[in-house]
C-alpha cells in the first residue's frame, strides 16, 4: 500500500523532485545526452540499445514528429560511431489509433537503420497490443529479415507458444531475434504470471527453448539468480559468444553488468532519453508500484 501511495502521488510532486529518481535511469532530454551516455558505455565495451521516450500517443501529428525524430537519431548515432542499436515502442507510432499508419512509420525507420546496416527492436508493450505487434514483427521481418527483432515478455502465460508460433520465421542462418525479459506491464492473472518464482521458471523455460531450437536471445535481467540460470543454460548448451548476449537497464546493477563484461559476455544496455521523460517514470511507477522498492534501495546502495 506505501509502494501504491508513493507511486500515485509522486506526478503530483515537481518535475525537479521527480528527476532525482529518475535521472540515474534516463540519460537527459536530448539526443546529444543520449551520444554522451552511449560513448561512456562504448568505452567500457558495452554496446546500446536506443530508445525515445514517450509512448501511447493521441494523434498521428505526434506519431509522425516521433518517426522524424527516430530517423535523425540514426545518422546522428552512425555518425557519432556508436555501437548500439535502436529500440521503438510501437505505441509511439499511433499502433492504437491506426496500425496500417504505425507499420509506414517503423518500416521507415527499419529502412534507415537496415540502409547502414543495422538493427531496431520493436517493443513490447501492454497485453492489449501483443496480437498488434507481434504482425507487425512479421510485416516488418518479411522484407527487412536482417534488420528487426522483437521483445518478449516471460510472464505472459502465451510467450513460449507464441516463440513457437513465430518459428516458421527462423532459419539457422539467420536465426530470430528476441530480447526476453520479464515483463513489466500489470496485467491480470488470467493473462500473467504473478509471483516472482513462477515468472523466474518461465523466463528460463523460454530461454532453455530459444538455446535448444538456435535463436538469438538477448537476455534481459538485472535478477541474480536468472543470470546464474542463464549461465547454466548456455554451458549446458554450449552456446557460442556470438549466438546470444546480456541486456539490462541503463543505470542498473552496474556491478553485476561489469562481471559478465569481465567474464567475456556480450553486454548491451538499454539507453532511454527524451523530453518524455517525466511521463515515462511516473507511468511505469502507476503501472508497477513495486519498482518503488527497488528505485528507494537502488538510491541507498547505487546498484
Amino acid at each position: 500500500m506505501i509502494n501504491r501511495l508513493i507511486a500515485n502521488t509522486l506526478p503530483l510532486f515537481p518535475k525537479r523532485f521527480v528527476w532525482l529518481f529518475s535521472r540515474s535511469y534516463i540519460a537527459g532530454e536530448t539526443v546529444d545526452s543520449a551520444m554522451r551516455a552511449c560513448q561512456g558505455l562504448n568505452a567500457g565495451g558495452i554496446k546500446t540499445t536506443i530508445d525515445i521516450l514517450g509512448e501511447f500517443i493521441k494523434s498521428l501529428d505526434e506519431a509522425e514528429k516521433n518517426r522524424d525524430e527516430y530517423l535523425a537519431l540514426i545518422d546522428i548515432a552512425q555518425r557519432s560511431r556508436i555501437d548500439g542499436n535502436y529500440s521503438v515502442k510501437p505505441t509511439m507510432f499511433g499502433l492504437l489509433i491506426d496500425a496500417e499508419a504505425c507499420y509506414r512509420h517503423i518500416r521507415e525507420i527499419v529502412a534507415k537503420a537496415a540502409g547502414y546496416g543495422n538493427f531496431i527492436r520493436i517493443d513490447m508493450e501492454d497485453s492489449n497490443c501483443v496480437d498488434l505487434e507481434m504482425h507487425l514483427f512479421r510485416r516488418l521481418k518479411a522484407e527487412f529479415p536482417e534488420s528487426v527483432g522483437l521483445v518478449v515478455q516471460a510472464y505472459l502465460r502465451r510467450t513460449l507458444d507464441d516463440l513457437k508460433d513465430l518459428m516458421d520465421l527462423h532459419t539457422p542462418t539467420l536465426p530470430l531475434n528476441f530480447r526476453l525479459c520479464k515483463g513489466i506491464y500489470a496485467e491480470p492473472r488470467r493473462i500473467a504470471f504473478q509471483h516472482h518464482d513462477e515468472i523466474n521458471t518461465h523466463f528460463l523455460e523460454d530461454l532453455e527453448f530459444m538455446f535448444q531450437n538456435g535463436l538469438y536471445p538477448g537476455i534481459a535481467t538485472h535478477d541474480r539468480a536468472l543470470v546464474d540460470g542463464a549461465l547454466a543454460l548456455l554451458d549446458r548448451y554450449d552456446v557460442p559468444l556470438d549466438r546470444y548476449e546480456f541486456q539490462m537497464l541503463y543505470g542498473v546493477t552496474p556491478e553485476l553488468r561489469r562481471t559478465l563484461i569481465d567474464a567475456g559476455h556480450t553486454m548491451r544496455v538499454y539507453v532511454p532519453y527524451g523530453r518524455h521523460w517525466f511521463g515515462y517514470s511516473t507511468r511505469r511507477l502507476k503501472e508497477n508500484p513495486k519498482i518503488v522498492t527497488s528505485i528507494v534501495k537502488s538510491l541507498l546502495l547505487r546498484g
